[in-house]
């Protein structure tokens, strides 16, 4: 298992860069939700004091944890850090692309940031190749960074805990969906619920709404939802 280092964040701190923050999001593949950000600031004196928790090995890429695993580390991060989150609905997903909706979501993410915070921001450590456009705020990209960078680590937990529990609301609303199972993912059964009901007003109608193999009435329900 890799986990994260702070190596990248003690570059900056060295260098007189107080405030880095790392940033990353959930929710890009999905059929149904919206795709959420977070952005997360660790700072030397408080990771010294949370090292000695159990719950410190946790914090690391939110795709290698279970449901419960995120929701323990969660809780041990948004009570140690500053962090920040932003979301983009499905509604603005079909309206810009997914890719610009993510941006817009780190946007928020980094502006709600700025909020808890009583210094700026000196750089945002972003997860991937994409940098953030039009943002103000120094940003250096790292692919592979949800891996590798500790405060993206720290943020992509942020991010993919929130947006479960968002699925999780939706699954309230459409519990005929499973959204509470695979989160909007297109898992076999998502999309045998949207040949059975066609897909409700929280999906991504700009997404392509594949039906798997034997699916055959599918297209007659998308287009009369």
């Amino acid at each position: 298992m890799i986990l994260p280092t702070l190596n990248c964040e003690k570059k900056y701190w060295e260098g007189g860069v107080k405030i880095v923050a790392g940033i990353d999001e959930a929710g890009r593949g999905p059929l149904a939700g919206p795709v959420v950000a977070a952005a997360v600031v660790v700072f030397p004196e408080t990771l010294e004091e949370i090292k000695k928790d159990a719950l410190f090995g946790l914090i690391r890429d939110s795709k290698t944890l279970s449901f419960r695993q995120r929701e323990r580390a969660y809780e041990l991060i948004t009570a140690s850090f500053p962090f920040g989150v932003g979301w983009s609905s499905h509604e603005t997903i079909d309206r810009v692309n997914i890719l610009q909706a993510a941006f817009l979501a780190m946007k928020k993410a980094i502006s709600d940031l700025k909020s808890n915070l009583k210094n700026e921001i000196g750089i945002v450590l972003v997860d991937g190749r994409k940098p953030i456009p039009n943002i103000s705020v120094r940003q250096e990209n790292i692919v592979g960074g949800d891996k590798n960078i500790f405060s993206i680590s720290a943020a992509s937990i942020v991010a993919k805990v929130t947006r479960d529990r968002t699925m999780l609301d939706l699954h309230e609303k459409f519990p005929e969906y499973g959204f509470a199972r695979h989160k909007g993912y297109g898992t076999k059964f998502h999309f045998e619920m949207i040949e059975k009901h066609g897909p409700c007003e929280a999906h991504r109608k700009s997404f392509r709404l594949k039906p798997k193999k034997g699916l055959t009435n599918f297209s007659k329900n998308l287009k009369s939802s």
